[in-house]
């Protein structure tokens, strides 16, 4: 994809104009807003600029090359030829960054488990599942706190939320939404038989910069004693919270020791809950184009199969299938989400060149 002059004008202008105007800017908001947009574009400009220069040394080279000149024309010759397989990766650098983009990429996020269909199998694919995202969080230097949990009867978990911290966590996690399946002979299973369990997952980016209005009159908050097998998780007092949001039906639930502190989480997993609910109404309405991208993020969406005896998990979304079972579910998983993450870049360039005609 070949960018317009235009456009990349039109970037450089607009960070020139931020420049000036944080310059002569009195009022503080303003100033924390311009300063918020300059670092958007700063890395933006920088690759522009240098896709610019690039762009404007070839006329430069192909001159040298013409004069036939017996020492500079080869040197020329030999710049030009490194220069034709630069600009491309350049091109597509700037394109990457000028094309649509979630702005909830580098935002933290909660991660939600549930058991699915499968009982007490389901439970632990639950938990499975959980121990592989704590893994993977810890191979990219992210922070995991349980915010809420009911622990399966067998082991594994009926439902378990987490916040997960850190830089880009929304933007690599987000499509993990959606139904994933395992094929395997259970723990529980006698007769050596293959069952198919399914657990539902949900990650949804922190609302920290979102204003979400919630109402005292829209909420119920109960106490509770948290429920489970035991240990360190579960309450001997009625300190767990739990919040109602009357409109909607959404409940979020916090059941860690301090019933102070699980006010703050709860309604903090209610408003990323509303956030999301906002983020999915604007997704809807945003043509067919999200259509091209991976998956519908839609919970009820199976994405994923992990299938024990062939030891192979396959994404359906994408069509890759990975035959390193074990060690994904160890928390390897750069390769499929970095899959993910090509496709999903794929798309965006297309609406990007669909956007500039």
């Amino acid at each position: 994809m070949r960018l317009p002059q235009a456009k990349l004008d039109q970037v450089v202008d607009r960070f020139r104009m931020i420049e000036a105007r944080m310059e002569s800017a009195t009022d503080g908001t303003e100033i924390v807003k311009l300063s918020k947009e300059h670092a958007e574009l700063k890395p933006v400009v920088d690759v522009v600029t240098a896709l610019l220069k690039a762009r404007a040394s070839g006329p430069e080279l192909e001159e040298l090359i013409a004069l036939n000149d017996p020492e500079l024309s080869p040197l020329a010759q030999e710049e030009f030829q490194e220069l034709k397989e630069r600009l491309p990766e350049l091109e597509r650098g700037v394109a990457l960054l000028l094309a649509p983009k979630d702005k909830d990429e580098n935002a933290s996020a909660i991660l939600e488990v549930r058991a699915g269909t499968g009982g007490d199998e389901a439970a632990l694919f639950a938990g499975d599942l959980f121990r592989m995202y704590s893994r993977y969080a810890a191979s990219q230097g992210w922070r995991v706190e349980i915010d809420s949990i009911s622990e399966g009867d067998a082991g594994g978990y009926k439902e378990i939320i987490a916040s997960v911290t850190g830089d880009g966590v929304f933007g690599k996690l987000k499509f993990e939404s959606g139904v994933h399946r395992v094929q395997r002979v259970p723990a529980t299973e006698a007769g050596g038989r293959i069952h198919t369990s399914a657990a539902t997952v949900a990650v949804l980016p922190e609302a920290e910069d979102v204003e979400i209005d919630i109402q005292d009159k829209d909420i119920r908050i109960d106490t509770y004693r948290a429920s489970g097998s035991g240990g360190q998780h579960v309450n001997k007092t009625d300190s767990a919270v739990r919040i109602t949001h009357l409109p909607t039906g959404i409940v979020a639930t916090s059941s860690e020791k301090s019933q102070h502190m699980n006010r703050q989480i709860a309604m903090r997993n209610l408003k990323a809950r509303l956030y999301d609910i906002q983020r999915q109404a604007l997704d809807a309405a945003r043509s067919d184009a999200r259509k091209s991208q991976v998956g519908s993020g839609d919970r009820s969406e199976r994405i994923r199969t992990y299938n024990y005896p062939q030891g192979r998990v396959s994404d359906h979304r994408i069509n890759l299938t990975l035959y390193n079972l074990a060690q994904f579910m160890e928390g390897e998983m750069d390769q499929m989400i970095n899959a993910l993450i090509a496709d999903d870049q794929a798309a965006r360039l297309a609406m990007l060149e669909e956007e500039l005609g």
